[in-house]
């Protein structure tokens, strides 16, 4: 990922499949409508090689089309010791994922990586729950954690390209 933007944050769960591709559709149409778009870049990838190169689940594809997200453009790739340069914000979906990255994070890695929900919602739960082998709901569910918390990190990178 070479971008001139001034800005970059990278979504992780484990497949890259569910959780972070909505994480990066709904983020990246956020900042489209809070006038954002030209100066943050958006991507997200999973601690696992389960689903590379492969499409969002259909179930994450319906639901965040629904709300009007498209997903259908984002491909699985896996996350990489380079990110933690890459990126300026590198969100984990859970713990799970979060101890994955911080084992791969080299010592001298600029960016920490933190828990998405943790750092940026203002809801009770402190991480995304994987909805892979749930219902339609819990697809709903993700959807509602992960709107939430994206306009509180819309929030932190409006103060942050300000400063």
């Amino acid at each position: 990922m070479s971008s001139s933007k001034p800005l970059s944050v990278l979504f992780v769960c484990l497949g890259n499949i569910c959780r972070s591709p909505t994480a990066h559709g709904v983020f990246e149409q956020k900042l489209v409508r809070a006038g954002l778009a030209d100066q943050v870049s958006v991507d997200s990838a999973g601690t696992a090689a389960y689903h590379i190169g492969k499409q969002p689940d259909s179930r994450s594809q319906k639901a965040a089309l629904e709300r009007g997200y498209d997903l259908s453009t984002q491909r699985a790739r896996q996350a990489i010791s380079e990110d933690f340069d890459r990126f300026d914000y590198v969100l984990a979906m859970d713990s799970e994922n979060l101890r994955n990255l911080q084992a791969i994070k080299p010592a001298n890695g600029k960016t920490d990586p933190v828990l998405f929900l943790q750092k940026y919602s203002t809801m009770s739960e402190l991480e995304v729950p994987d909805p892979y082998y749930g219902g339609a709901q819990g697809f709903e569910y993700v959807l509602d954690l992960v709107e939430d918390a994206s306009d509180h990190l819309i929030e932190d990178i409006q103060k942050r390209l300000q400063a």
